[in-house]
């Protein structure tokens, strides 16, 4: 029997990536931060939001499980996401079961108040130290299939991210957290948008096991929306238009439009992509942590 075959697939995902990273350790005070809209609805809750399925099973799944994505919807087998995980992980995953399968995130080395990937959502989980030992990263994001990646031992990412010049949605380290993330052990907070203050959402991010904070928000008038048409596309801008509430997108008007069934989800993303790239908080810098 190989030495492969007696260790697990998180085991031998981290030792392959290991072996393609380099640069100095991270910095302990930085975290993983998970990016998701908390009022999207999930098959695995039977039509109810995401942020229900957190507060029922306590656990943050992959999209392996979910069957939901704020990218694309390319997880199984033989789709781009599984392809993506075969290749980075050196087929670790390949007869793994959904729930063994990574989650994905951002490195926050900006420390963001928003989180650091906020085109995949307004709210985010940020994780604790303790989780950067079972996260691999790399850069850019796994659908451009990356060949720089990094380890919380060795990482040589953030110089290769400041340095680039890519859009304000797109320059973030992308994370993988190897192994279930548990709300009540692996999750300083959760972090909300304040549209969603005195909502179903707070009343159910109050039942979930981890502090609730809020950033600044995302906010964007429909006159500043058409100063950017080659943004995602005048259509969206359209749709933008029609979807605002007295002229303004936030994440709850996003995310009405996104429940409603009228509208094409892809569309109703671009409008996300919209909001969160021209919408976004000035300066929105989340506090310093301990390790």
């Amino acid at each position: 029997m190989s030495f492969d075959a007696v260790r697990t697939p998180r085991e031998r995902a981290l030792a392959h990536v290991a072996e393609l990273s380099s640069g100095p350790p991270i910095d302990p005070l930085l975290r993983v931060t998970l990016n998701f809209h908390p009022d999207r609805l999930t098959r695995l809750t039977h039509g109810k939001p995401v942020l229900d399925s957190l507060a029922q099973h306590g656990l943050y799944v992959s999209q392996f499980v979910t069957g939901t994505s704020n990218g694309g919807l390319t997880a199984h087998p033989g789709g781009d996401r599984w392809r993506w995980e075969s290749r980075i992980f050196d087929g670790a995953y390949d007869d793994a079961a959904p729930g063994e399968r990574p989650v994905y995130g951002a490195l926050n080395f900006r420390h963001s108040a928003i989180g650091a990937a906020p085109r995949f959502g307004s709210a985010h989980l940020r994780l604790t130290s303790q989780a950067l030992e079972r996260t691999t990263f790399c850069y850019p994001d796994s659908c451009v299939e990356p060949s720089d990646f990094g380890t919380a031992r060795r990482m040589g990412l953030i110089a290769l991210a400041a340095a680039d010049r890519r859009d304000a949605l797109d320059d973030y380290v992308e994370a993988q957290v190897h192994g279930p993330v548990r709300l009540d052990r692996d999750v300083e907070a959760l972090v909300l948008d304040p549209c969603f203050r005195g909502t179903p959402v707070e009343d159910t991010a109050r039942r979930l096991p981890c502090p609730v904070e809020w950033h600044p928000g995302f906010r964007l008038t429909v006159d500043e929306l058409r100063r950017h048409p080659g943004y995602r596309g005048p259509e969206f801008v359209e749709l933008g238009a029609r979807i605002a509430v007295e002229g303004v997108l936030d994440p709850y008007v996003v995310g009405d439009a996104a429940r409603s069934g009228r509208y094409d989800p892809q569309a109703v993303k671009k409008v996300w992509h919209c909001l969160a790239r021209f919408g976004a908080p000035r300066a929105a810098v989340a506090p310093v942590r301990t390790p």
